[in-house]
């Protein structure tokens, strides 16, 4: 059989952790999630990681393998995934990817730009004067400092727009003058799926899983971590808001919801971007409709 990585993409809550165990467990392989935040061992509950149970039924790897204090990005996930998928070739012909961070699962199987090393002090630079003045001040730095990547780039996702303003800074030359578009050609096969369903049905997923979180201690979790609130691993959904709310700029309650609303467009910003790729196979969250096609592709 030929080596073949399965990926599995698609919004958050939709399901994506319980079928790639299921599929780990029908074909005998390990995990590697493609989660910019899972990867976090002192983050938890706020970022969904699977349960102790779970990650003792199957071999996850990019899950609690890094500490907050340290800067990962696409081209560190691009390495780890490879050097990952190379082991579990040795024991196995198939590996599965789970994730819903589509710019780690580009690198992964398209590779990704060469951009220079930034100095951790212009990134702290950037970071803190965001969490200072926000956004309104980001978005106005980006357009007088990098015209071409305002008119071009993602000026809606402040990681992003935050990466772009460092790259320019450093090296005086827009993030897009790196950005080749070239793809790497993988040296095992590749099949994409995808997991959707109704808007309706996903916001209910997604504001139970809220309010599950809440009940399982988000909140005491973020409060343990906010003194480290201005690190970019904590730039996220969930935390967040909850620092806002200890500083007394939200109700608790007032939180949540927010909780809720920033998931929802989150969710709406990974689908645009997962739907933008047209070998991507889509199905509901029904995993026998997965086996099935699964087993016509590889057989």
């Amino acid at each position: 059989m030929i080596k073949t990585c399965i990926l599995i993409s698609g919004p958050t809550a939709i399901g994506k952790t319980a079928l790639a165990i299921e599929l780990a467990q029908k074909f005998s392989t390990q995990i590697i999630s493609a989660d910019s935040r899972q990867c976090y061992k002192e983050l938890n509950i706020g970022v969904a990681k699977p349960t102790q149970h779970e990650l003792e039924l199957v071999t996850h790897h990019f899950i609690n393998s890094h500490s907050i204090h340290e800067k990962i990005n696409a081209a560190d996930f691009e390495k780890y995934a490879l050097d990952s998928i190379a082991k579990i070739f040795e024991v196995s012909n198939i590996a599965i990817m789970v994730g819903g961070t589509g710019l780690y699962m580009k690198a992964f199987t398209e590779g990704i730009d060469n951009i220079p090393a930034i100095p951790a002090d212009v990134r702290t630079e950037i970071s803190n004067r965001y969490s200072l003045h926000g956004f309104k001040w980001l978005e106005e730095k980006l357009i007088y400092t990098d015209k071409e990547y305002a008119n071009r780039g993602d000026m809606k996702n402040p990681q992003r727009m935050m990466r772009a303003l460092e790259v320019k800074l450093h090296t005086n030359q827009s993030i897009l003058a790196y950005q080749s578009g070239a793809k790497k050609q993988r040296e095992f096969n590749i099949i994409k799926i995808g997991l959707e369903s109704n808007r309706e049905a996903l916001y209910t997923r997604i504001n139970s899983r809220v309010d599950n979180m809440i009940s399982q201690g988000l909140i005491e979790e973020a409060f343990e971590l906010k003194q480290f609130e201005l690190l970019n691993a904590l730039q996220t959904v969930g935390y967040a808001e909850l620092f806002d709310y200890f500083k007394g700029n939200f109700s608790k309650e007032q939180a949540i919801d927010l909780i809720k609303q920033h998931t929802r467009q989150y969710a709406k910003r990974q689908m645009t971007w997962f739907k933008k790729d047209t070998s991507i196979q889509w199905f509901s969250n029904d995993s026998a409709e997965v086996f099935n096609f699964l087993s016509k592709k590889l057989d």
